[in-house]
């Protein structure tokens, strides 16, 4: 019997391990293809997965526990899915006052985390390979206060969208003004009212199909809701739809406004509305921050005719001026002369300022200028003004790798950091989310710009231009410009101040009404530079700040400067330097025609396609039209 009842069991034991066996193995199969398949189309969220730099969320400095400076640079704020709706704000048309009560928990939690206006500002991070980087800054007093606000700020509080436009520049920066500059006209904007209309059909139609005596109404609405379905299958622009959806339009329009008039539960109907809501501001953002990621790609890379122009001019350097040797070496260091130094590893946005420079000097033979490039363009620059004069002026290529192999001093600053920018954001009360917001774009001097009296040992002065700066007068009065004992001269943009900057201040003692400089164009007097031993402050302030990452690195930029030159920037006259080039569309053009020098700061360079294309022209008319590497590598901006 107990060899009966053991064989009987022993086939039954194997079947059923048969049975799990395969059923672990179709577990696995559908594991190991349907989850990756899943993940790869987005199908575990509402949109596909996209990885995105958010240039959105720069912030410089994070506060430590121990009271030091720590860049917040953890991998989940340096990249955000796109496709991870939790973490998208509100739309930017959105109420803030509406929410809905859903939402609430959510809101409150935002609102709690809301960064203290006495502390830095620690839920962002900063994006290092982002040409321009963002510092969100609160205050007490409004920046927009008409009783004294500058007479540029009249086109910032007039911008169409006004405020929407601020919170989307908070979020996704310039590009918000330009994708409003060239919004497009729809092609689609019948379709997509075909569309709410059918949606909001859908949501009526179970309750009103419900009711007693609704029954020709719900027939109506079904008919309805069936031919707007025939149509939007056929259709995917405007141009695409049949003569008669004008009438199923107002068909519709006439079902869905009787549907209205009904007493129905409302529960359903606000369930599908509120979905549509939802629905429609992930979708507006997803698609925005893909404008944006490609915006940002633009205005990043460099344009291949450009760096066609670099390669060509290199190659042809070392097939025809390798062995010549610079002839007119007495003039580089006689401080007699005017002294030009411009920081920059972009070939034609150099050339473009000498040349504006050169063409309105109006004694070019004592123009000197210093071009400080890397290695990967050293020997482009060299060849370019080889190849082309500017009257009488002397122009020397420097390479700054060369300079920092024999002075160890400067090895700290590992690659050309010629100048960064910053854009600040300001609202004028951290705790209301809809007071004003402004913004604000500067740019300070890169780590590289500090070694300047190392750079120039034998001179006393020099004025300092960026690579996105064009002259349209003769700078004899700035380079004359009485100090008054300080170190540098330079624009001052009140607008913004130190005490508006505290978070990234607060472990240094400095004026807190001091006001921001602009790095386009300043004139330095280098004794004084070192009298004051500008540079050794600048870098005990840098030993604080960065933790040696090149996050921090580049963080530090701001802070740094704006401790160093503290109290030692003397102000030059406003008009004489028109800035916003590259990223205000407001500029008037008979400022632009004053102006002394125009300065293209900003993401929207005038060399890009994504530059403003009314500023371009002043810009242009300094490019060589007859160049042949220009015309081989069709450099046409």
């Amino acid at each position: 019997m107990k060899g009966q009842g053991g064989g009987a069991g022993a086939p039954a034991k194997r079947r059923w391990r048969s049975v799990a066996a395969a059923a672990a193995a179709l577990a696995l199969l559908f594991l190991s293809v349907g989850v990756p398949l899943a993940v790869l189309l987005g199908l575990h969220q509402r949109f596909p997965s996209m990885y995105l730099a958010d240039e959105s969320a720069v912030s410089v400095f994070g506060g430590s526990e121990g009271g030091g400076w720590e860049p917040n640079t953890s991998q989940e704020n340096d990249r955000l899915p796109v496709n991870d709706t939790n973490k998208f704000p509100p739309s930017i048309e959105k109420d803030w006052s509406k929410t809905n009560t859903s939402n609430s928990d959510a809101e409150s939690n935002r609102t709690n985390n809301q960064p203290s206006i006495d502390k830095p500002i620690s839920n962002t991070s900063i994006r290092p390979d982002l040409p321009i980087k963002q510092i969100v800054m609160f205050d007490d007093i409004s920046l927009l206060d008409n009783t004294d606000a500058d007479p540029e700020d009249n086109f910032e509080q007039g911008l169409p969208g006004d405020e929407s436009i601020k919170s989307c520049q908070l979020e996704f920066g310039s590009y918000c003004v330009w994708s409003v500059e060239h919004k497009e006209v729809m092609k689609d904007s019948i379709v997509k009212r075909l569309k709410d209309q059918l949606f909001v059909a859908r949501a009526y139609y179970p309750s009103i199909a419900k009711l007693e005596g609704m029954e020709k109404l719900s027939h109506e609405m079904k008919q309805s809701i069936q031919e707007h379905e025939h149509m939007l299958s056929e259709a995917i622009c405007d141009a695409d739809l049949p003569k008669f959806h004008g009438a199923n339009m107002a068909k519709m329009e006439k079902t869905i406004a009787a549907a209205k008039s009904c007493l129905i539960e409302c529960t359903n109907f606000e369930k599908k509305l509120r979905q549509l809501l939802d629905m429609t501001e992930d979708e507006a953002h997803f698609h925005a921050r893909q404008g944006s990621y490609l915006y940002r790609l633009g205005v990043q890379t460099l344009p291949k005719s450009l760096h066609c122009l670099s390669m060509r001019l290199t190659v042809d350097y070392f097939k025809s001026f390798a062995d010549m040797e610079y002839s007119n070496v007495q003039k580089l260091e006689n401080p007699v002369l005017r002294h030009y130094v411009i920081f920059s590893t972009n070939l034609l946005a150099s050339s473009m300022t000498v040349n504006s420079t050169v063409i309105n000097s109006e004694e070019s033979a004592n123009v000197v200028f210093h071009l400080v490039t890397d290695a990967q363009n050293f020997y482009a620059f060299k060849n370019w003004f080889i190849r082309n004069s500017y009257k009488e002026a002397t122009i020397s290529v420097l390479n700054f790798e060369d300079f920092q192999a024999t002075h160890l001093d400067s090895r700290r600053v590992e690659h050309l950091s010629p100048y960064e920018e910053f854009r600040i954001a300001s609202r004028s009360n951290a705790r209301i989310p809809n007071t004003q917001m402004r913004t604000e774009y500067i740019s300070v001097f890169g780590h590289s710009l500090f070694l300047l009296p190392e750079l120039f040992s034998n001179l006393k002065r020099v004025i300092v231009l960026e690579d996105d700066t064009i002259v349209q007068r003769d700078l004899s009065h700035i380079w004359n410009l009485d100090l008054k004992g300080k170190v540098i001269g330079a624009v001052q943009s009140c607008r913004v101040r130190l005490r508006h900057l505290r978070p990234y201040l607060v472990d240094f003692p400095y004026d807190a009404n001091s006001c921001i400089w602009m790095s386009g164009v300043s004139v330095i007097d280098l004794n004084k530079w070192r009298e004051h031993d500008v540079t050794a402050v600048r870098n005990r302030v840098l030993q604080k700040l960065q933790h040696g990452t090149e996050a921090s690195w580049r963080a530090a930029v701001l802070p740094a400067g704006l401790i160093a030159f503290q109290n030692l920037v003397h102000p030059i006259e406003a008009q004489w330097i028109q800035s916003g080039l590259g990223h205000d569309y407001g500029v008037n053009h008979g400022a632009i025609k004053k102006a002394g020098i125009l300065h293209y700061n900003g993401n929207m360079k005038p060399w890009l396609e994504l530059g403003i294309r009314r500023y371009r022209k002043y810009w242009r008319r300094y490019l060589p039209r007859d160049d042949p590497f220009m015309i081989d590598c069709n450099v046409n901006p």
